[in-house]
């Protein structure tokens, strides 16, 4: 078997899957609060590769083959806060994640591009519900005026408390199944829990964590090794063949 083959096609198999990573980067560095796919490339040993005439593996003559293995992970580092001037935006300094209702059930957000729908519920701009503490969506009052957010989340109209809003961090973050939009589902034992001292701020919103020039970087070197890889199978193909070819 010709070890160096299904070496660098393991190879470009990686490199695929860090491309998809960083296109699905790119794509979403404009979204509020969407964070950052990355992917791991380590060596894994399957194998050996028997490197002097007559060795063994059994003797342990042989040297580990080794093939690039990949796995997708979320940086959770929190994104730019910027100031809007809206009084419906809010952004989360600190760790932790909106509540919001989804046909799934309870999901997770730090976008806090929120409007309000006609029957005067706050919701997200992909239409889904934010949550309060107690785990019912916040309705302003009909002639409350404009709400206003002190950093606790505490959502008042006038001198009206209309509800306070809900922030939760994940115990184990690497266990959040991301969703479209920025959003994330807890997986088993992802051990959601409220945040006591979550700082709300009203009138900013959470920019992606996304630097779209070091993506570009990225898929630059992405390209570069696919190349490589692709000449090498090319090299080894036409080696190969010349053997047989010599043989016959």
């Amino acid at each position: 078997m010709n070890v160096g083959l299904y070496q660098s096609a393991a190879s470009l198999s990686a490199l695929e899957r860090w491309q998809d990573a960083v296109s699905q980067n790119i794509t979403s560095s404009e979204v509020a609060g969407f964070k950052r796919r990355t992917v791991q490339v380590a060596s894994e040993a399957n194998g050996e590769v028997l490197v002097e005439p007559g060795a063994r593996p059994d003797r342990g003559e042989g040297m580990p083959a080794l093939f690039p293995q990949t796995r997708y992970a979320i940086s959770f580092l929190p994104g730019e806060n910027r100031p809007t001037g809206r009084n419906l935006d809010f952004a989360i300094s600190g760790e932790g994640f909106f509540n919001v209702r989804t046909e799934d059930g309870i999901a997770y957000t730090r976008s806090g591009q929120l409007q309000v729908r006609s029957d005067r519920t706050l919701i997200t701009s992909q239409g889904l519900e934010i949550l309060g503490e107690s785990g019912a969506p916040i309705q302003l009052q009909a002639q409350g005026g404009p709400p206003l957010v002190n950093e606790d989340g505490v959502v008042r109209q006038g001198d009206a408390i209309v509800g306070k809003i809900a922030v939760s961090k994940a115990t184990f973050p690497s266990r959040l199944v991301p969703l479209a939009g920025g959003l994330f589902l807890p997986g088993a034992g992802a051990g959601m829990v409220p945040v006591d001292n979550a700082a709300i701020l009203q009138g900013y919103q959470e920019s992606s964590n996304v630097a779209p020039l070091r993506e570009m970087v990225d898929l630059v070197n992405i390209a570069r090794a696919y190349e490589a890889n692709q000449k090498l199978i090319q090299s080894r193909d036409k080696i190969m063949e010349r053997t047989l070819e010599t043989l016959t």
